[in-house]
């Protein structure tokens, strides 16, 4: 048996019992009266703590079989995903063979790639070679060598021209028939062999042609092969589909049929709540009415005892009145017994004030004890009151401190953090400047490494070009040719100027303005009568070599 100990609502208690009032047995050490205990079976226990616990119960149900039908359906997917007799295997299988086939071709075209990239790569490395050569062709001591190797050989060409010339006005006594036929025989073979070269032309476009037309036949085939297949693939998929769409149609009817079962569960779990709360709500009103039946009472009491207290005074004053009125007559009647009579009159007097006093002494014991009795009740349950009250004071405290505890080791934790951020931004900060000190030095190496390079690279060049014009200007003089302009062109020192040659940046040969207005360049030449001026006026200086002006 399950037993189940509670106190009555306040306003229910019993009226606490007497001190003098012996105990029978039926009070607990902490003042609970036994008749007070509602004893429940096991049975009534059980069914309160499903009414109170029924919502979780019914999630934890719902939950667990949520959880069964997954684990079902996943046991079945895991059944079923290889066999290879079912839609899905097939289907598989198909876009298995698909995705082989297609890598294949993707092998093959890859392959095909492949090969012409290198072609590619090839092409690309000979228009680069083509488009250096191009470019170094087109630099401006380049194009003045080749101007000047124009020159050479226009010279050339104008020597030869004349001793053509001479050779003509020689031979020209009786040949012109013989050259004429000559002439005539070469044009004629020339159009036979134009003619052979049209033909062989013809036929290999017609054999192109040919090829042309068979390998766009393949192509159509091979075309109309893969769209057969396409189309096969296409209706067995609308076929996949078609089942696909029937069967989600039949799990949606279950699935709705699941969440109308679950609805209707909801319903019926709605209800029993509501007539719960309908018994319990009964239940408070049943007890809140009692509570004011017993608050009625007690003010009826009180007013009761109000009204009686005024009877029992205005009782007092109408005796008071009459023993005047007594005393008054009797003092008219009998002058001679005034004493006698009035001793005897206040004696009985004193006698029934004695008896109501002790009458209303008692009373007033008895109501001083019922309120005792109620005081120390209601100072019990203010006590009880104010340690629940101070008990929650504390907790709040607790509560705050905690709260308080937490938000310093926060704040703390922002502050050591704030720190932490702050010296890592003052090390990032450190390490940019270092950075940036770093770059500026390495761009000023990297400037410094790259004006060495273009000196080497000028050097290079230099040499490359004194190779180049020394092996053409050799050749030209192999074959007779005036090579003085080529000469003049292959002079050391870049740059077309006619000053003296920077050794310190890159051997250029800079050009010198004149500073009027028509800009022409200064002469590079120098006489015996500048050396003699510059000893005249600063005598025998210990180095000849120029400054790099001349005039």
């Amino acid at each position: 048996m399950a037993t189940v100990m509670h106190g009555r609502r306040k306003g229910q208690e019993r009226s606490t019992p007497d001190r003098h009032m012996p105990n029978d047995g039926m009070m607990m050490p902490n003042g609970t009266d036994l008749r007070d205990v509602t004893v429940l079976s096991k049975a009534d226990w059980n069914r309160i703590q499903m009414q109170l616990h029924r919502k979780e119960l019914e999630e934890a149900r719902v939950r667990r079989m949520r959880e069964e039908k997954e684990q079902l359906k996943n046991i079945s997917k895991e059944m079923v995903k290889d066999w290879g007799n079912t839609i899905i295997g097939t289907r598989t299988r198909k876009l298995e063979a698909r995705k082989l086939r297609e890598q294949k071709e993707e092998e093959e075209r890859l392959a095909i790639d492949l090969e012409e990239a290198k072609y590619q790569a090839q092409q690309r490395r000979e228009a680069i070679e083509k488009a250096k050569t191009q470019q170094y062709y087109q630099t401006d001591r380049v194009k003045n060598f080749h101007s000047a190797l124009m020159l050479t050989e226009v010279l050339k060409e104008r020597d030869a021209q004349l001793e053509l010339k001479k050779l003509k006005e020689l031979a020209s006594q009786g040949k012109d028939k013989e050259w004429y036929d000559k002439a005539r025989r070469e044009y004629e073979l020339a159009i036979i062999q134009d003619q052979d070269r049209a033909r062989n032309r013809i036929h290999a476009a017609k054999e192109t042609q040919q090829f042309h037309v068979a390998q766009i036949r393949e192509h159509m085939k091979a075309r109309e092969e893969v769209e057969f297949e396409d189309q096969k693939e296409g209706e067995e998929l609308q076929k996949l589909a078609s089942q696909y769409h029937i069967e989600k149609e039949r799990l949606e009817n279950i699935k709705r049929d699941e969440k109308a079962q679950l609805m209707r569960d909801n319903m019926n779990q709605i209800q029993d709540k509501a007539t719960i709360k309908k018994v319990l709500d009964q239940q408070e009103e049943d007890e809140d009415e009692e509570c004011r039946i017993f608050a009625a009472a007690k003010r009826k009491m009180m007013k009761l005892r109000a009204e009686k207290e005024r009877e029992i005074h205005n009782e007092k004053q109408r005796n008071l009145e009459k023993i005047r009125e007594k005393l008054a007559a009797q003092l008219k009647q009998k002058v001679s017994d005034e004493d006698e009579r009035i001793r005897k009159a206040v004696e009985e007097a004193e006698e029934k004030r004695a008896k109501e006093e002790a009458e209303k002494e008692l009373k007033r014991r008895k109501d001083m004890e019922e309120s005792a009795v109620h005081r120390n009740k209601q100072m019990k349950e203010a006590e009880q009151k104010k340690k629940e009250e101070r008990r929650q004071e504390l907790e709040t405290i607790r509560i705050r401190q905690a709260a308080d505890e937490i938000f310093r080791r926060n704040e703390e934790e922002k502050r050591v953090r704030r720190r932490d951020d702050a010296s890592e931004l003052k090390d990032f900060h450190a390490k940019q400047a270092n950075e940036r000190i770093d770059k500026a030095h390495q761009a000023k190496h990297e400037a410094l490494a790259l004006d060495a390079a273009n000196q080497a690279l000028l050097s290079v060049e230099e040499q490359q070009f004194q190779e180049y014009a020394s092996k053409v200007i050799e050749h030209c003089e192999k074959g007779g040719r005036n090579v003085y302009p080529l000469r003049k062109a292959a002079q050391t020192g870049a740059g077309g100027g006619k000053g003296p040659v920077f050794n310190g940046k890159g051997g250029i040969r800079p050009s010198y303005m004149v500073m009027d207005k028509s800009g022409k360049q200064m002469p590079h030449y120098q006489k015996d009568s500048t050396e003699e001026t510059k000893d005249t006026i600063y005598g025998q200086a210990p180095s000849k070599k120029r400054l790099g002006f001349v005039w």
